[in-house]
């Protein structure tokens, strides 16, 4: 694996799409945002701790639950959260943007809980590659990957490995 960023330079990265947010927004009233569990939960939550810092407002947050949304799987049992979204802003968060499906399911999943004024998307990483007509409206970085590489998004950092790499057990 080699590293792109480490802890320091994602919370730097985080502060400069809270400001982005805040720029274009101009007031977080009606702002709320979804992390996609699992690993968009905690960005998301570092991003409205940013908000708080900077403006001074508790932006609702919430862990989002996709999978009974994905294309790729049938579960038919849906856990709807309890979330007023009709009339609001909503912000959906991820680690990475690959193929658009992860970011359709969330859209769909939003949508079930009511109509918002505007959906938008913040990711740490977009790696391209996409399937679906889906872009990012704050990104942290743009990564070119290839189709055998990965990136890995944790605590110490961001990643990008290969799938030679991850089939030797390295993390």
């Amino acid at each position: 694996m080699k590293l792109l960023w480490d802890h320091t330079k994602i919370d730097r990265t985080l502060k400069r799409i809270a400001h982005e947010i805040i720029e274009r927004l101009g007031h977080l009233d009606d702002l709320v945002i979804f992390g996609v569990a699992k690993k968009g939960v905690g960005i998301a939550e570092k991003i409205a701790k940013n908000l708080e810092t900077f403006e001074g407002s508790i932006v609702p947050t919430y862990a989002l639950d996709i999978s009974p949304y994905r294309d790729d799987k049938k579960i038919i049992s849906k856990q709807k959260l309890e979330v007023n979204v009709q009339d609001k802003h909503v912000l959906i968060v991820d680690d990475v943007l690959y193929t658009g499906r992860t970011v359709r399911a969330a859209m769909d999943a939003v949508v079930d809980l009511g109509r918002p004024t505007q959906i938008q998307l913040a990711v740490l990483i977009d790696r391209g590659h996409r399937q679906l007509p889906i872009r990012a409206d704050y990104v942290g970085k743009n990564v070119p990957t290839r189709f055998d590489e990965s990136i890995v998004v944790n605590d110490e950092g961001v990643f990008i490995t290969t799938l030679e790499e991850d089939s030797h057990g390295n993390d």
